[in-house]
């Protein structure tokens, strides 16, 4: 199971991932992130309470990455659990996202 929970305030939004973010819910993330990245701001993910991330998951973040890039903001991903910074060390994404 998968929720996501997010919240704009001012230039900074807020994603908080929560349980196992799979190939089905990685639309689910889509869709809730995607209409916010055309501006520029800080958007932040934390990952404290997710437990798994497919590469389907992980490629939402890389476009989520690309696109604040694009439009001049910055992405973190923050309180990353060793399971799932694990995965993105194994998959090298450690080396492309700003993970805390």
């Amino acid at each position: 199971m998968f929720e996501v929970k997010s919240r704009v305030n001012g230039n900074e939004m807020l994603i908080e991932l929560i349980g196992q973010l799979d190939t089905g819910a990685a639309a689910k993330l889509d869709a809730e992130v995607r209409p916010h990245l055309d501006v520029p701001r800080d958007v932040i993910f934390d990952a404290s309470k997710l437990v798994y991330i497919s590469s389907s998951g992980l490629r939402i973040l890389l476009a989520a990455k690309k696109a604040m890039d694009f439009a001049g903001g910055t992405m973190k991903v923050i309180n990353t659990p060793a399971p799932v910074r694990s995965i993105f060390d194994v998959t090298g994404f450690s080396d492309i996202l700003d993970i805390e």
